[in-house]
């Protein structure tokens, strides 16, 4: 707008004609000078410039937007970029339409909590025919623990989708569109996303899951500030790849347990001398994400998976749009089932906690405690 020419403005033909004069072509030209500098070299009186003046601004700068105005255009962008909907109705209503496209989604719990059937819904979603309320693509599906099972996501499929998987091949044509991958090491699991950037467009893919993460740093006996580091490179490509390629990007992570004398990365979680006392002799309250700080910064959606006296949660703890949700849900033949839509808001650093009541999947490996 600074480079909008003074000609298109309206001005009055007097003063428009001085601009021309003294070689002011542009709004930067005059808006750049002061406007006793103006006056001298316009040779007018201090009114005549000040109105002038008035009258570019108006025009060249934006317009004031209110808090409001603000939130409800960011709202309405993020329906319009692209959402990969999970069929969970209240989760996709707080999300904006579903999994994000062109970010990085984490779905972080202990072991046997859903997050795999999560995936495996996500990736029949992805894959399922447009005309089935699908993306209608590929996937490509990274299992480290080779916990991906063609059976049960053919079980979903069946009874999440009758109409589509009954039709004749339907089923083999969707198993044919998820293509999975098995590194069983960090540098081949480095080889494959290396492969991955190539093949995207190639085989018209629509979601990029990864199960997990967390999985390959412990088969390398990473920790502390070394995994941090062996992450960074991972972090920034796998970024790179959600914002090149526009399409929605799920990562597993594990959980592990806190030390006693870990402090909490977050501001929002630091605990008082006395709720640290309190938490070291109860262990539920003790569980984190594993992959630490740097990965949690690096994600935009975090859906906490966890179970409470034997009640499951998804929680959705990290969304620039929604408020901190707590959804309780069941595993059903057709994959994950919410309870209700509306969720529970859960303010404060309890949204960000992990629990695993009555939940007894979870094996402590060293100092660790991993799914």
């Amino acid at each position: 707008m600074a480079n909008k020419l003074l000609s298109e403005m309206g001005l009055p033909k007097s003063i428009a004609n001085i601009f021309t004069a003294r070689n002011l072509i542009t709004a930067k030209d005059v808006l750049s000078l002061t406007e006793f500098e103006l006056m001298e070299l316009l040779d007018v009186d201090l009114a005549v410039v000040a109105s002038a003046v008035a009258h570019i601004s108006e025009i060249t700068c934006p317009p004031y937007q209110t808090a409001l105005s603000l939130l409800e255009q960011r709202v309405q962008n993020e329906r319009m970029a692209g959402h990969l909907p999970t069929c969970l109705k209240g989760l996709d209503n707080a999300l904006c339409g579903g999994i994000p496209f062109g970010v990085v989604t984490e779905l972080v719990g202990p072991a046997g909590i859903g997050k795999t059937q999560f995936c495996l819904k996500l990736s029949l979603l992805a894959s399922l025919p447009s005309s089935y309320g699908g993306l209608d693509g590929s996937v490509i599906y990274i299992d480290t623990e080779s916990k991906f099972s063609s059976r049960r996501m053919i079980e979903i499929g069946y009874n999440s989708f009758p109409e589509a998987f009954h039709a004749e091949g339907m089923a083999q044509e969707m198993a044919g569109r998820i293509l999975v991958l098995r590194p069983t090491s960090l540098s081949e699991f480095t080889d494959s996303l290396q492969k991955i950037r190539v093949s995207l467009f190639q085989h018209g893919v629509k979601l990029l899951i990864i199960d997990s993460m967390a999985a390959l740093l412990a088969g390398e006996g990473v920790q502390g500030p070394q995994r941090q580091h062996s992450l960074g490179w991972h972090i920034s490509f796998i970024k790179s790849v959600a914002e090149f390629s526009r399409i929605p990007i799920v990562v597993t992570n594990q959980v592990r347990s806190q030390s006693r004398d870990e402090i909490s990365h977050y501001s929002f979680q630091e605990l008082s001398r006395v709720d640290c006392s309190e938490a070291s002799t109860n262990l539920d309250s003790r569980l984190v994400a594993a992959l630490g700080i740097h990965w949690a910064h690096a994600v935009s959606i975090r859906l906490v998976f966890e179970s409470r006296s034997g009640q499951r949660f998804i929680k959705l703890a990290k969304s620039s749009l929604s408020p901190p949700l707590a959804f309780p849900f069941n595993i059903t033949s057709s994959g994950i089932s919410l309870l209700n839509d509306d969720g529970v808001e859960m303010p404060g650093p309890d949204i960000h906690t992990i629990h695993c009541q009555g939940h007894s999947s979870i094996i402590t490996v060293g100092s660790e405690m991993m799914h």
